[in-house]
């Protein structure tokens, strides 16, 4: 393993006056931090290379390392009660949907367990059966069905023990009842052993017991991968026939009333770590690590697919062994930021003993500070929903890459074998389930400025950001910077003031607030610069009582690298219907007039060629010094050309404003540019990217109300492709036009006709 150094901050963006913690992890006993404001990423040729401006701050300091850890995998723990550590005879009982039964280790479902005092504790076992651990601090025994259960199926699951007389009887029942199962288990037997669960432990689901780690937040041993339902404790051991009535799902107040000690309502605040208990003691648990909620329950009869609507057959939790809501870094400085700092992108930046990282964040301007002409909106979202990525999603494109092509950068070799800093929105958890939470309080390893893809050998997402920040320098604008979240957060308040909003390359991942916000500042007059591709997609949401978590369910169509589960496609943050804003009634391109269309990431990309509308004369502004016969974008820091990775397009159908103009098209792609799967509904010849004309990148303008505008150009390549010739070049010309134009003229020029 390499020497590690590495760190987070508390929050993305600040505002002068604020503070922002750093929370570092080192093998080095010392490095040096430093402020340094981030203007370039790619240190690779033919660029400018890595461009970064040191700022004096009070984080200027030599310090002592240390190593901290995280500790990812979910599940909820309740308080020790008197109830509970007076429990000897028992039932326990749930519903469970495992789906990693036989990976060869125990996983927790419910206990209140302690290694030295002994106690109870409902698990599967190593070999994917039902298991009971009964025991005081004398001795304790673990008694198991023996039929190892199936993955991703519903068991009703129950264990009763009489104290007295030692009866023990295990439930292990299939909801399919088919006959002869062999992963159908019921098992009775008299055991020698006593339980006692005066052990100071607090009771867990999906896990076994707590261990002792180097982190601030609570760690868990042996967890459970799948879902766990309905959970019950009784204070006594149940007969055949009572627990054959909770299978039943019989009312709670029918059977044993009296006995119940606890029961669990999952489908109780799917947006909140709280678990609420039903029985009549108000036990009531925390989840930890951000397990999925708002998922089907056993009983979900397909009738109703929006959890806020039959919460009764949503009373699930999915448990993952490597969910992580927070790593728990203690902070190692802070920094306030000093009032008159320019905004912009900067970082912490840690050297020691050969190793450096940069720690982004952004500087974004005060509510209360007059806004300048241009504001840059980066793409936190979507750097949240990309970061820590594994290349799930992109494996299938490897297979055409040769091994010399195939370099991991050294962050994503890192990365490999890490579970504990979980991962993005575009992988599947380790049981095959898709990631629907990413968040911000961890390590975000390839959220670095020198970061290079390994499809693209060039800057992605903050990198290629970094390309537009360093022409804008160069060229002398002035312009603030804020991250999209500050735009959920703020709405219309943060666009106020500005002539033109300027987004970041790859603007994928917003939120309804946002949008709205979007949309009133451009109905009141302002202007949009959309400098990206596969903008304005995904339904994204930010959980209300965590903010540093957002939310993306990728429902059942669109262009996506998971599927959603049927039923599950509400997000438990919010309780709005994900998947893509298509789908909402809501596509890109009524607010861009183009729409995501196409991606790949092998072949070269070419530049654009002028169409009709770009003669017309409500835009000879932005072709001001531009040849009628010149290609627009033939060169590039990313795959050579400035139409390329991911790629927009107009359609009327979807909402493209009809006075939109094409202003310039790419064609000529290769074989790896792809058309999007929610643009057909049939497959067939037509889907081929030679046969496909959907395959490119449509550059448009069109007018809004109050003398706005929009101009979008449909690449993620655009921006690599300003520092071409020193910045001489047509597309750092068209963009200074657009941009020159925007945030100056009070009025733009006329429509024609």
């Amino acid at each position: 393993m390499t020497v590690e150094l590495i760190g987070y901050t508390d929050k993305l963006s600040v505002s002068p006056g604020e503070s922002i913690q750093f929370k570092v992890s080192t093998d080095v006993a010392s490095y040096n931090s430093t402020l340094v404001r981030l203007i370039h990423g790619d240190e690779s040729p033919p660029g400018p290379g890595f461009k970064e401006e040191i700022v004096e701050s009070t984080i200027d300091a030599r310090r002592a390392g240390r190593r901290q850890y995280a500790r990812a995998g979910s599940f909820v723990t309740v308080a020790d009660h008197t109830v509970l550590s007076q429990l000897t005879s028992f039932t326990m009982q749930a519903w469970i949907w495992p789906t990693t039964p036989l990976q060869g280790e125990t996983q927790g479902l419910l206990s209140k367990w302690s290694e030295e005092n002994g106690g109870v504790c409902l698990a599967i076992g190593e070999r994917g059966d039902l298991e009971l651990w009964v025991g005081d601090s004398s001795a304790r025994k673990a008694i198991s069905t023996g039929h190892p259960m199936r993955a991703r199926e519903w068991y009703f699951v129950a264990a009763a023990f009489d104290n007295h007389t030692g009866r023990l009887s295990l439930y292990q029942c299939p909801k399919s009842s088919w006959p002869s199962d062999p992963s159908s288990a019921t098992l009775e037997r008299a055991v020698q052993a006593h339980v006692s669960c005066s052990n100071g432990s607090p009771l867990l689901m999906a896990a076994t017991g707590l261990e002792a780690a180097h982190t601030a937040t609570r760690a868990a041993q042996c967890l459970f991968n799948g879902k766990i339902g309905g959970p019950r404790i009784y204070g006594r051991a149940l007969e055949e026939g009572e627990i054959e009535l909770l299978r039943q799902d019989t009312l709670l107040s029918t059977v044993a009333s009296d006995d119940l000690i606890a029961a669990w309502d999952f489908s109780q605040d799917p947006s909140s770590s709280r678990v609420s208990d039903a029985g009549p003691n108000r036990l009531h648990g925390t989840a930890f690590n951000m397990p999925t909620r708002a998922v089907t329950g056993h009983n979900w009869n397909s009738t109703e697919v929006d959890h806020r609507h039959a919460p009764d057959q949503y009373g699930a939790i999915h448990f993952h062994q490597d969910d992580l809501e927070d790593a728990g870094w203690e902070t190692d400085f802070d920094l306030t930021v000093p009032q008159g700092l320019s905004s912009g992108i900067y970082a912490a930046r840690l050297k020691g003993e050969g190793r450096e990282d940069h720690i982004p964040f952004i500087v974004r301007p005060s509510l209360d500070a007059p806004g300048g002409p241009i504001l840059f909106l980066v793409p936190s979202y979507t750097y949240l929903a990309y970061t820590n990525d594994r290349m799930e999603a992109t494996k299938d494109f490897f297979a055409a890459m040769s091994e010399e092509e195939l370099i991991l950068d050294p962050l994503d070799q890192y990365l490999v074998g890490r579970p504990e800093f979980a991962m993005s929105l575009y992988d599947n958890h380790s049981d095959g389930s898709g990631c629907c939470y990413s968040s911000s309080r961890r390590p975000l390893v390839n959220m670095r400025p020198k970061y290079r893809h390994v499809l693209s050998k060039a800057g992605r997402n903050l990198g290629a950001d970094l390309y537009l920040i360093d022409w804008l320098e160069q060229m002398g604008y002035e312009y603030d910077v804020a991250a999209d979240g500050d735009l959920h957060e703020d709405g219309q308040d943060l666009l106020a003031g500005y002539r033109v909003i300027v987004t970041g390359t790859h603007p994928e991942y917003w939120t309804a607030q946002m949008m709205d916000a979007l949309e009133t500042y451009l109905s009141r007059g302002g202007r949009l610069a959309y400098l990206g591709g596969n903008g304005f997609y995904w339904v994204t949401s930010v959980d209300p009582e965590r903010p540093h978590i957002i939310e993306v369910r990728r429902g059942l169509a669109g262009t996506r690298a998971w599927e959603s589960a049927p039923g599950e496609c509400y997000h438990s943050t919010t309780g709005e219907l994900g998947g893509l804003w298509r789908y909402r009634g809501k596509p890109p391109n009524q607010l861009t007039g183009i729409g995501f269309t196409a991606q790949g990431w092998t072949d070269p990309a070419p530049g654009y060629d002028r169409q009709p509308g770009s003669f017309d004369e409500r835009v000879s502004f932005i072709f001001e010094g531009i040849a009628a016969d010149e290609t627009i974008g033939d060169f590039g820091l990313i795959f050579g050309g400035a139409a390329g990775d991911e790629l927009d397009r107009i359609d009327f159908n979807l909402g493209t404003p009809h006075h939109t103009l094409v202003l310039a098209s790419s064609s000529g792609h290769g074989p790896s540019i792809n058309p999007v799967i929610e643009d057909h509904l049939q497959v067939g010849s037509h889907m081929r990217p030679e046969n496909s004309p959907n395959v490119r990148a449509d550059m448009v303008y069109f007018e809004t109300k109050n003398h706005g505008a929009v101009f979008s150009v449909g690449s993620i390549c655009w921006c690599a492709s300003l520092s071409h010739n020193s910045y001489n070049n047509n597309v750092s010309r068209i963009t200074k036009n657009v941009l020159d134009t925007f945030s100056t003229a009070d009025e733009l020029p006329p429509k024609s006709g």
